[in-house]
């Protein structure tokens, strides 16, 4: 089997040698997603880790996740040291760029730091999240998920994201749902973006007198 594999791969290997640098790229990364569609692990997005060029990736506005002076020194020591063990996560925009989820700090590490700029090339690592729902809540409730368990998330970052959220008709429980959040929490948070949107959902019976 495998001396059969090797004598399908070997036309495949000469003419991938002898493209240049962004056309090998690019056919490696459609033989990675002819694979993927193969594969016994296609619904896991790591399963096809594409490399995209960086300037297709389209960085989030509302990432609550903050990362100290130190971590990011660390983190840039790590990716020179070791290499990207961990793709950025980015799902399709409408205008044929992708949406950074998660992952912005390696992103901005691999575009801004001179040793990896140029290692790289010009590409980032990146795994697309397989879902139809691209839309910009989605996006965000995405980007919470993955970031909740790691580093730490600024109270007014978070807050404007949950009114934002709720702004697109997401009610509390969904909002808790989504985001892995109690309900109290989300309450909370809405609180501190202000009372007026805390109750913009709630419902109160009508105001009673004695007569």
């Amino acid at each position: 089997m495998n001396e059969r594999l090797a004598g399908l791969l070997s036309p495949l290997t000469a003419w991938l040698q002898s493209q240049p640098e962004a056309e090998r790229i690019e056919a490696l990364n459609t033989i990675k997603q002819a694979l993927h569609g193969l594969s016994p692990f296609h619904q896991e997005p790591v399963d096809c880790v594409l490399w995209i060029k960086a300037d297709a990736l389209r960085e989030n506005s509302y990432n609550p996740n903050v990362m100290a002076a130190a971590e990011r020194k660390l983190l840039v020591h790590s990716l020179i040291q070791d290499g990207y063990t961990q793709p950025v996560v980015a799902t399709p925009a409408s205008d044929e760029t992708l949406n950074l989820v998660d992952g912005a700090h390696r992103f901005r590490v691999g575009v801004k730091n001179k040793t990896l700029s140029a290692r790289l090339r010009g590409y980032i690592p990146v795994v697309l999240l397989q879902t139809d729902q691209v839309s910009r809540e989605d996006n965000m409730a995405s980007t919470v998920r993955h970031n909740r368990a790691r580093g730490k998330h600024q109270i007014p970052a978070m807050s404007a994201l949950v009114l934002e959220l709720s702004h697109y008709g997401w009610d509390d429980e969904h909002i808790a749902k989504e985001l892995g959040m109690e309900q109290d929490e989300v309450l909370r948070l809405k609180q501190t973006a202000g009372l007026k949107e805390m109750f913009a959902d709630r419902r109160y019976s009508e105001a009673w007198t004695v007569e």
